[in-house]
């Protein structure tokens, strides 16, 4: 019955998107009270719900919002309204997005009246962010969720960031050129706004030391000895090094040092954490700070608190960023009858590399559930994804969903504090 339910769906939305264009759209920007950026489009046929777009990580300043999300032809042809806001910090910004979303539907309900429904997309930081306003903020009238690449498992991906950082400075501080300041601070104080130390700086530290930038037969035998064992410890595809170092160092900087966040307070540490015997003996140990590591937690450790609200998560195999084992992870508290995973194996690893099929199978697949439909499966939704590969040249696959998939526990990727 679901499949069914879906399909009408999705057969509808295919008849409204081919004549949007004939729809006018009322726009609306601005700044919220919180200071961020947010921007509304609504159709003119209208459904009554409200579908908000929650972005991923960055540290670019905060403007005006430009993305609305793969999803926003097909969501506005359905008849939603569309809605986003820029965050008021960049980052990780866990910290304001539960009032930076009940800010943005504050200003849509004063303008347009509360929706019938909401219903919540987002990708990578956009998935904990997701998470957090289910299980926290108050928003009327919420029951759905979309996510894909989503960092699920919250302050967790710090502590893995806290590993890949004194990893590869444990392989590459002794290395000529190869050093990068700042270690378990990501940059040394003040880190924020910022320390004269750029991405290039970045990129060059770390082809000196492993070669990542080289072409292999070019590479020396002490970097590709080095990037062997930087792989080995992290377990990380070897393409995602310098993202990863990126993230460990700028982004892990800015966490500590932003007043608002950790303001100098090292939330993260190591001590008695017991590694696997690829990780270096002489990596850094490090005593999180008592109230960092509490506030840390506090923005975001997911508590499975959902509530009625229905959930599913796409994700692909390989994701060197936020790592697969994210879902289990959320999985572990979350009702099973309120969350679905659907997970994409990908030949080579990507971040947020789901296909378009895969994407709109999945956001068709919830809104059916959210209507009072089945709870899909992954294998439901690898079904709907063939078909609409078969039937729309709009949303091309490959489909990949493995519905056989087991999700590793995330202990063993990020060892327990």
């Amino acid at each position: 019955m679901k499949r069914i339910n879906s399909v009408s769906l999705f057969l509808a939305a295919l008849v409204a998107l081919s004549a949007s264009s004939a729809h006018a759209l009322t726009e609306m920007t601005g700044n919220t009270d919180g200071g961020a950026f947010f921007r509304i489009v609504v159709p003119d046929a209208w459904n009554g719900d409200l579908a908000i777009w929650n972005h991923g990580f960055s540290l670019s300043p905060i403007g005006p919002v430009s993305d609305l999300g793969p999803l926003v032809d097909v969501q506005l042809a359905e008849g939603y309204a569309v809605a986003a806001s820029s965050y008021q910090q960049i980052g990780w910004a866990v910290f304001k997005t539960k009032n930076d979303v009940q800010n943005l539907v504050n200003v849509f309900t004063t303008n347009f009246g509360a929706p019938n429904n909401v219903l919540l997309t987002g990708a990578s930081l956009g998935g904990i962010v997701t998470t957090t306003i289910i299980e926290k903020a108050h928003i009327g009238n919420l029951t759905g969720a979309f996510t894909f690449c989503g960092a699920h498992a919250g302050s967790r991906n710090w502590d893995a960031s806290l590993d890949i950082r004194l990893i590869y400075d444990a392989i590459c501080s002794d290395v000529p050129g190869g050093s990068i300041p700042g270690g378990p601070t990501g940059l040394p104080a003040p880190g924020f706004p910022g320390f004269a130390f750029s991405q290039t700086d970045l990129a060059i530290a770390a082809n000196t030391c492993t070669g990542i930038l080289t072409p292999p037969i070019f590479r020396t035998g002490s970097q590709e000895v080095r990037l062997a064992r930087f792989v080995a410890a992290t377990q990380l595809p070897e393409n995602f090094l310098l993202t990863d170092m990126g993230f460990a160092t700028f982004g892990h900087s800015n966490l500590i040092f932003e007043p608002a966040k950790l303001a100098g307070k090292q939330g993260m540490g190591n001590d008695g954490v017991v590694y696997s015997p690829a990780v270096p003996a002489n990596i850094e140990r490090v005593t999180a700070h008592p109230g960092g590591a509490k506030r840390l937690s506090r923005n975001y450790t997911p508590t499975g608190d959902v509530g009625s609200v229905v959930h599913v998560a796409l994700h692909t195999d390989k994701d060197g960023l936020v790592i697969v084992e994210n879902e289990s992870e959320y999985a572990s508290v979350v009702p099973a009858s309120n969350f679905t995973v659907a997970v994409a194996i990908e030949a080579v690893p990507t971040h947020c590399g789901n296909t378009p099929a895969e994407i709109v199978a999945s956001w068709e697949s919830l809104r059916g559930w959210a209507a009072g439909g089945q709870q899909p499966t992954a294998a439901s939704i690898q079904g709907f994804c063939q078909f609409i590969d078969a039937t729309n040249p709009l949303f091309p696959g490959p489909c990949r969903i493995d519905p056989d998939f087991v999700i590793p526990d995330m202990d063993g990727r990020i060892p327990p504090r």
